[in-house]
């Protein structure tokens, strides 16, 4: 019996190349990996699976001789294992190229893009599917509490991926995405984002244009309806069936809940998630389960049991009658989406709004004029600028005395505890751990006198 194939992942502790290492080892090979900061929870994980993994990026690790190394793009010219790597030649592939090449290649790939709600959408139809009895692999970034795991490979023909527009390796730009060759491609919304790496939003609707481009004519592209950005990727060249969502000559959904296709009504959408976005999210994906053969009803009875994703709106504890939230929202369209999702469910409960600018987008200070705006609806504001290049309190002045910005977190918690009172609704926003703010607010919160 031959030895199972080895591969090295470079980078191993990300969301994206952390689901690779966990489907590469149910698929049968040999996994190890390292990165440069090796903790829990995806240590944890991972070592769990039997995944071996090192700490730092030491010329040691060519001792393991791996068949391949595997380079998550978190990886840059300098780092001493890769250019050893390179000086001897040695066998290295990107994160998504391995994917594609060697556990997609045979599969009906369900790929879900856009700037927003890529992972919720994901989750969603990895659950309509998983519901409706195809068993689907799936990778995803975040961990959809319907499964409790990010990433599976299984015998079935379907997999769901989180299809990102970032880039792939230090060694190609292409966007993630395509790569992966999907059958069935959702293009959720397409605005500005990854301003690290991409110009302008035109160089967005390029690789977006790129994606589309791989999608075979047997295939299905569902589509937004709204958004301007994605008609233009489509005059480009679409030679696949195009299902539209959000409109009226495509699939929509009625403020009372009751979804249609081309004006004919499919059903009830029942569930407890909120806001517009998460309709949007949910049409899409009915969509998509739609071309693999689940009728729609099917569909909407699998939503009405979606659990959502860990950090999309997830309740972190309640004390003294306040309501502490984790979301992920970190760019000023999802913060604004997430905020008027709330307030739809609490009324005129107050919102407290905290916020963690920690983005690589968000860092550069490019979308600091739209923060104002994106947290309108909030009661009041409180910022973390720690480490930021760019001033926190002239961006959200116009917000007045309802914005408290704070360079240090302690400092940060002690003014939202201040503030906070019975009846309140704190949303913390980060697409990081934020310094484990949720638990220190929570045992501050639990410690003051109502």
């Amino acid at each position: 019996m031959s030895k199972p194939q080895h591969i090295h992942i470079l980078g191993i502790c990300g969301t994206f190349m952390g689901g690779i290492a966990a489907i590469a080892k149910q698929a049968g090979y040999r996994v190890t990996g390292c990165d440069a900061n090796v903790y829990p929870p995806m240590s944890t994980q991972l070592e769990a699976q039997g995944i071996e993994l090192i700490e730092g990026f030491g010329v040691g690790q060519l001792a393991l001789k791996p068949d391949v190394f595997v380079i998550g793009n978190v990886v840059s010219r300098g780092n001493p294992l890769m250019e050893e790597i390179l000086n001897r030649n040695l066998a290295y592939v990107s994160g998504p190229q391995w994917l594609a090449d060697t556990l997609l290649r045979d599969k009906w790939v369900l790929g879900v893009a856009g700037t927003h709600g890529k992972t919720t959408t994901t989750s969603m139809l990895a659950w309509i599917l998983e519901y409706a009895g195809l068993n689907p692999g799936f990778l995803i970034g975040g961990v959809p509490q319907n499964f409790g795991v990010s990433a599976r490979i299984t015998e079935s023909p379907f997999f769901a991926i989180e299809a990102d527009e970032y880039d792939t390796a230090f060694f190609d730009k292409r966007s993630k995405f395509v790569h992966y060759h999907p059958r069935t491609a959702i293009l959720n919304n397409l605005e500005f984002d990854h301003a690290d790496i991409f110009p302008d939003l035109a160089s967005i609707e390029t690789q977006f244009h790129h994606l589309v481009r791989t999608v075979p004519g047997n295939g299905l592209v569902v589509c937004n309806g709204r958004e301007e950005s994605l008609r233009r990727v489509l005059q480009r060249g679409c030679w696949t069936p195009v299902e539209k969502f959000g409109c009226d000559d495509g699939w929509n959904i009625e403020a009372n809940e009751r979804v249609s296709l081309n004006g004919v009504a499919q059903g009830t959408l029942q569930w407890e998630l909120m806001g517009e976005h998460n309709r949007m999210n949910a049409l899409s994906a009915l969509a998509a389960a739609r071309h693999v053969g689940v009728p729609v009803a099917q569909g909407l009875a699998a939503l009405a049991e979606f659990k959502n994703v860990k950090r999309r709106m997830e309740v972190r504890g309640t004390v003294n009658g306040i309501t502490v939230y984790d979301d992920f929202a970190h760019h000023p369209t999802a913060i604004d989406t997430t905020i008027a999702g709330l307030r739809s469910k609490v009324g005129k409960a107050r919102i407290l709004a905290v916020l963690e600018p920690r983005s690589n987008t968000m860092r550069l200070g490019v979308m600091k004029d739209a923060l104002p705006g994106s947290l309108k609806d909030a009661d009041l504001v409180f910022c973390y600028a720690g480490n930021l290049g760019w001033d926190a309190h002239g961006a959200l002045a116009p917000l007045g005395e309802k914005a408290v910005v704070k360079d240090d977190l302690n400092d940060l918690i002690e003014a939202i505890a201040a503030a906070a009172r019975s009846g309140d609704h704190v949303l913390v926003m980060s697409n990081g751990g934020f310094g484990g703010i949720h638990e220190k607010l929570l045992k501050r919160l639990a410690q003051v006198a109502f």
